[in-house]
């Protein structure tokens, strides 16, 4: 077996399935604030999309996707990210995924040279997955601390030049999972530049740029900062964005990696022995998504209604404030996360992620320790009632 699978810590789900084992809940409808799992329906062309295309079925799907669905993602990082006109090239700077949880583990797989003592580096707290990806790419990674007082963003000035060299791969995650916070320009321009310097990969995870609450200012990207800059070929740089958050359809396990044209043509040549084409009719499914917003101004209207009511409820009794984006809560617990976590469940039959779970104390420090992080995916009713048996748990310490 790979040795480095020893160096694998248990899934934040599997550990919370052992801190609630043996607990006795009370007799309340159960609800899951913990799995980022979309509950809004999923629209229903897109649905209607797969079952016009069952015919593929029997076709092999090709790893570089269909034409048509390139040029579909590629039009879409124009229009949102305000690109040039003919920013990417769908023949060489696009390549679909089987959702952004794969790209970005076989990701690391392709792009890291494990002989040369390599480092990763990432938020802390963190998408478990780029830890994983890491370790088992024969990377040491190396976790930056996003706190209140940094304003829940990596500290691109704390890290040593020593660690910049030996890092071959940044990953960045913005909107954050689970903060919420919005990395701004200036700073993603700083780190395009390092990387520029020390030779090494960003890959901006933007599963959740889609969900934001001011349509006026919508969170920027990585391929936006370099074109402001001139990095037109956006060299050093790659984006993952999917269509389980943006489009409500995790199961469609349909998202894609676009930006240097370099670094996916190696990627594509990794994957193509990887065996992870996407099946034909999730291709065509996915053409019509990415080429509709109507459906997704709707799902961001959703969830600004769900922030305002547990917000309301929540903020007289409890440390926690609205994300620049995303649909996670990362609120402040009066005591110990995990206990908190077992309470809530045993006396509300309210289920919430310890913060601890998605961090790794560096230097004595969790900076994940002492929250929770509430994925607000139910429906508004179910939402809102979560909030009310968490406000009664909270007044009655």
């Amino acid at each position: 077996m790979n040795p480095d699978l020893e160096k694998l810590q248990p899934y934040p789900f599997e550990k919370l399935r052992t801190l609630l084992a043996g607990t006795s809940p009370v007799e309340l409808a159960p609800i899951a604030l913990s799995i980022g799992e979309p509950k809004h329906a999923t629209p229903a062309f897109i649905g209607d999309s797969v079952h016009a295309n069952l015919g593929a079925l029997s076709n092999y799907p090709h790893t570089l996707g269909l034409p048509k669905l390139r040029q579909a993602i590629a039009d879409w990082l124009v229009r949102r990210f305000n690109l040039p006109d003919g920013g990417i090239d769908p023949e060489s700077q696009v390549l679909p995924v089987n959702g952004t949880r794969e790209g970005l583990f076989a990701f690391a797989q392709a792009v890291i040279d494990r002989s040369s003592d390599p480092q990763v580096l990432a938020p802390n707290p963190f998408y478990q997955i780029y830890e994983g990806a890491a370790l088992l790419a024969g990377a040491e990674p190396v976790f930056l601390p996003c706190t209140a007082e940094n304003g829940y963003l990596p500290d691109l000035d704390a890290v040593s030049p020593a660690t910049w060299d030996r890092c071959q791969l940044v990953y960045l995650c913005s909107p954050g999972n689970p903060t919420g916070a919005v990395v701004p320009q200036s700073e993603l321009q700083k780190l395009i530049g390092l990387a520029e310097k020390h030779d090494f990969i960003v890959a901006s995870d933007e599963c959740y740029s889609e969900l934001y609450f001011d349509e006026s200012n919508p969170p920027v990207g990585l391929l936006q900062a370099a074109a402001a800059m001139g990095h037109t070929e956006y060299r050093r740089c790659v984006v993952f964005h999917s269509l389980s958050k943006r489009s409500n359809a995790p199961g469609l396990r349909s998202g894609f990696v676009a930006g240097d044209a370099r670094i996916l043509r190696k990627f594509l040549h990794y994957r193509t022995y990887h065996g992870c084409a996407m099946p034909l009719q999730h291709q065509y499914a996915s053409v019509a998504a990415w080429n509709d917003e109507t459906h997704v101004r709707a799902n961001r209207d959703l969830y600004r209604e769900k922030f305002d009511a547990v917000l309301a409820i929540l903020q007289p009794v409890m440390s926690v404030s609205r994300p620049d984006a995303g649909f996670y809560l990362w609120a402040k617990t009066p005591y110990d996360d995990e206990q908190f976590a077992r309470d809530l469940f045993e006396q509300q039959h309210v289920t919430v992620l310890p913060g601890s779970y998605l961090s790794r104390e560096i230097d004595g420090l969790n900076p994940g320790a002492g929250h929770v992080r509430m994925a607000l995916v139910a429906t508004p009713e179910e939402c809102i009632q979560a909030a009310k048996r968490i406000r009664t748990h909270m007044e009655s310490l």
